[in-house]
């Protein structure tokens, strides 16, 4: 009885971690990668429940573990690396795991020992990890939390490599039929309870950390349009103007008007107006270069900071943003009505400030 429910401990503890990952996802609004966390540490519990409860003789038992094992796994580390913005390949992950499958299976049918079938997928599990490891060291982005991960990584890759190995040398030979009542048996619940644990530690304190730079930026944020708002795009101008000056890269501003903006208001009303708002700021938002800033800095009034761009090329930005926007239909007007608006462009002199660039823009 209480071998029963210890080994219930490990799957409860993952179904609680994947509970706190949904809920960061769904009340934080957060990207898909927090729910891939709770997708993940649901299958990984489901792996361990079916250890538990399938007879340890059963020929099917590795066989469906490392199917929700390898699920998991591939899950929770697409999601790692695409938090980072990293793309695992997943092609590779799967010939691991048909690999390990018909070599497990291989392994089944010549000997009721389950010492080898240990070692084959936990080196498959060792192998996804690896593969892991090197996508994120691929990644540009390394802060703490990053770090943490990597570490978390290449310990669960170091693990599945050298446990199995080392347990089955003091076993030498585990039958199917005592395989719950092993050693091994005994040491993966707690390794992998240990490893639930700090991996569930790390990845949570890097969604909170994440979900209060998501909060910040949502502050920064202009409503109907997703650009920054007046306040945070003034604030990010003192901070490119001197650094394009001491880099000395050029720098333009892009002021973009929309045209009798009144009228809109007062002839269809300001929920019309809210929608040309968002049209134009969708327009500008899926144009401009990640390099550079734009912001809503009035009620239809935009800026976009042009990084590295010579005045020419900032004028055919605003140019192209013109036309579009010139041809854009709007929800809230009539089929036949199309709005336009007016742009400036100027480039930054030596020693000029923001403001005196945006008046002459």
């Amino acid at each position: 009885m209480q071998t029963q429910i210890l080994g219930l401990v490990t799957p409860l503890m993952a179904l609680f971690f994947a509970a706190t990952f949904a809920v960061f996802w769904r009340a934080g609004r957060m990207r898909w990668h927090v729910l891939g966390f709770a997708i993940s540490y649901v299958l990984f519990a489901s792996g361990f429940l079916i250890t538990h409860f399938l007879p340890g003789d059963a020929f099917y038992l590795f066989h469906a573990t490392q199917a929700f094992y390898s699920l998991g796994v591939t899950l929770f580390l697409a999601s790692v690396c695409e938090r980072v913005g990293q793309r695992i390949h997943l092609g590779s992950l799967a010939i691991v795991y048909v690999t390990s499958a018909l070599v497990l299976g291989l392994t089944v049918s010549l000997s009721d020992d389950v010492g080898p079938r240990l070692v084959i997928v936990n080196i498959g599990y060792g192998a996804m990890f690896a593969m892991g490891v090197t996508t994120l060291l691929a990644a540009q982005r390394r802060n703490l939390f990053d770090v943490a991960i990597i570490a978390v990584m290449a310990f669960q890759a170091a693990d599945f490599f050298i446990r199995p190995t080392l347990t089955l040398l003091f076993e030498q030979s585990i039958p199917a039929a005592v395989y719950r009542d092993s050693i091994y048996y005994s040491l993966i619940g707690l390794v992998l309870g240990v490893k639930s644990i700090a991996t569930a530690m790390v990845l949570i304190g890097a969604t909170i950390a994440e979900w209060a730079i998501t909060l910040r930026e949502r502050s920064e944020r202009d409503v109907l349009t997703g650009l920054r708002n007046r306040g945070s795009f003034e604030e990010s101008m003192q901070n490119i103007f001197p650094r394009a000056q001491a880099e000395g890269y050029p720098l333009s501003l892009v002021v973009a008007d929309i045209d009798h903006f009144k009228q809109v208001n007062d002839i269809w009303g300001h929920q019309a107006g809210d929608q040309a708002i968002t049209g134009i700021g969708e327009l500008i938002g899926n144009t401009v270069r990640g390099c550079d800033t734009a912001g809503r800095i009035g009620g239809e009034e935009f800026c976009i900071a042009v990084w590295n761009c010579e005045n020419d090329p900032a004028h055919r930005l605003a140019e192209r943003i013109r036309q579009a926007f010139a041809i854009l239909k709007h929800p809230g007007l009539s089929d036949n009505i199309r709005l336009t608006a007016s742009f400036g462009v100027a480039t930054a002199r030596d020693g000029e400030s923001y403001e005196q660039l945006f008046a002459r823009a």
